[in-house]
């Protein structure tokens, strides 16, 4: 894809955001800090606040506290369609596509960038396109969109955000549904965007591989933040996810090598 054509990467700030809902805070008070350019990774464990904060810098969800940034200036003074040019989604699951083919889909990417009476061009075209070829769905581009495989859902809806045009990427488990191949396709196509990427994951060992710094949330506060190799400790993820791991430094890509034990694993110590 040409990468070229992609709005400057945005710098993502988030400051104390708080979260309050029906009596219950999901998120205390949390920073986060994506800088132009860089694949920044929040994990943590079910019902830490991930989605939570995610949705409230893409602005589904507003803060009852905090603020976010986005190149200094607040996300929530901003209309739908100016943040709409900043921030692409791709969410977990996705609505309103019923009888639209995957290629309609994706076109939905470009509506930020038009006024509401104009038609797709020839330059839409050619993006959409692009889209579709970048993460490997070309081939089923005309089938709808609500017949398809969670996994070719999910490769159509990277698509509709990089047809954004994009200065920030968020991601709600990108890798969700996908195939081993997919999943490190899609992941290293983030990672070469001139984009910032802001994602939600899952899998610590993907996390690990291609993102510049993680941010663990648990129970909607940030338990550690810094690159990965310094974040991903068998003591953390022990407090944190309440397992036992065994961590090492893989031999030919230098990055932290998860390996989950079993529960009654005695430890080393003992």
């Amino acid at each position: 894809m040409t990468v070229d054509r992609y709005a400057h990467p945005v710098e993502l700030t988030v400051e104390g955001v708080r979260y309050t809902t029906g009596g219950h805070t999901l998120l205390h008070g949390v920073d986060l800090t994506a800088r132009p350019g860089e694949t920044v990774g929040v994990v943590g464990p079910n019902g830490s606040g991930k989605t939570t904060l995610l949705r409230c810098v893409y602005g589904t969800l507003r803060p009852t506290g905090g603020r976010v940034l986005l190149d200094g200036t607040d996300a929530a003074a901003l209309g739908v369609k100016d943040r709409a040019r900043r921030t692409a989604v791709v969410p977990q699951d996705a609505t309103g596509m019923l009888g639209l083919t995957v290629r309609e889909v994706v076109a939905m990417g470009r509506s930020p960038h038009k006024r509401f009476w104009e038609q797709d061009g020839p330059d839409d075209a050619r993006r959409v396109a692009d889209a579709l070829e970048a993460v490997g769905a070309a081939a089923f581009a005309d089938r709808r969109f609500d017949d398809l495989s969670g996994g070719e859902r999910q490769r159509a809806l990277v698509a509709r955000a990089l047809t954004q045009d994009p200065g920030l990427l968020a991601l709600d488990e990108p890798t969700n549904h996908l195939d081993i191949r997919y999943r490190l396709e899609i992941l290293a196509l983030v990672r070469a965007l001139p984009t910032t990427a802001l994602l939600v994951l899952h899998d610590l060992n993907l996390a690990a591989a291609f993102c510049d710094r993680l941010y663990v949330l648990s129970a909607g506060r940030t338990a550690a933040a810094g690159p990965p190799a310094e974040v991903l400790t068998e003591q953390l993820l022990a407090e944190v996810y309440n397992v036992r791991t065994h961590i090492t430094t893989h031999p030919r890509t230098g990055i932290p090598n998860i390996v989950y034990l079993p529960l009654d694993t005695p430890r080393a110590d003992h």
